[in-house]
């Protein structure tokens, strides 16, 4: 039957990856991929043998062609991104987008995610929270828009880079060095670092290093906690 399904994959560690996640993988007729090398280790680490082909951000339109065709003739696709939740600051929403109109089944298949993993461990109140993914590379655009996120009461995470976190948080405690703020590294790997304090203590701690590596996610506390 024909049915595209969206599955979380893991952010870092491979045994953060559903029960639901694997018996969808196993039973699929194919699995659409960013990166196909990345994917294989996965799937070897858990002896699934499917075909795969590659649909990632810069040419999505002849992946969507490739796995519209599969669906035309009745098979089921899996997508992932490289980890975690696709569409989620990752490829997958102009594909959903394209099966939808198409009028296919689409299933998600939930799991791991930075954004949900830091926010579990940052203690931020209230009742909402903005999800901002990945700030503009550009200091200007950069500052502006943290201004105007840091002005509001509820708490927000971004992600970013080891190349830019450090301008990053030299521009948040610009605006509030003395702003709470929660900052996980390498998320559910070997090397999981889970820093807290003011934002002038983060960029201190930021500062102070030889070398920055990486992937971050940043939850930065709203205006009146």
């Amino acid at each position: 039957m024909s049915q595209l399904f969206i599955v979380a994959t893991p952010i870092g560690n491979l045994d953060d990856i559903t029960l639901r996640a694997i018996e969808t993988l196993k039973s699929v007729d194919a699995i659409a991929c960013e990166d196909t090398r990345h994917t294989l280790h996965l799937l070897n680490k858990l002896e699934i043998r499917k075909p795969l082909l590659s649909y990632y951000a810069a040419d999505e339109k002849p992946g969507i062609a490739k796995i519209m065709h599969l669906l035309d003739q009745g098979k089921s696709v899996a997508y992932v991104s490289d980890a975690g939740t696709p569409g989620v600051s990752d490829p997958g929403s102009s594909l959903v987008r394209a099966v939808r109109e198409a009028g296919y089944t689409i299933t998600p298949i939930p799991g791991a995610s930075a954004l949900t993993t830091l926010m579990s461990v940052s203690g931020a109140q209230g009742r909402g929270i903005t999800f901002e993914g990945f700030l503009s590379p550009k200091g200007g655009r950069r500052l502006s828009r943290l201004k105007e996120l840091m002005e509001r009461e509820e708490s927000f995470i971004f992600y970013e880079s080891p190349y830019r976190i450090g301008k990053a948080m030299a521009d948040v405690a610009s605006v509030d060095p003395e702003r709470p703020v929660v900052l996980g590294r390498e998320l559910t790997k070997i090397h999981e670092e889970i820093l807290s304090g003011t934002a002038q203590e983060i960029l201190d701690n930021l500062q102070n290093r030889d070398k920055i590596l990486g992937e971050f996610a940043v939850c930065i506390y709203g205006k009146k906690q």
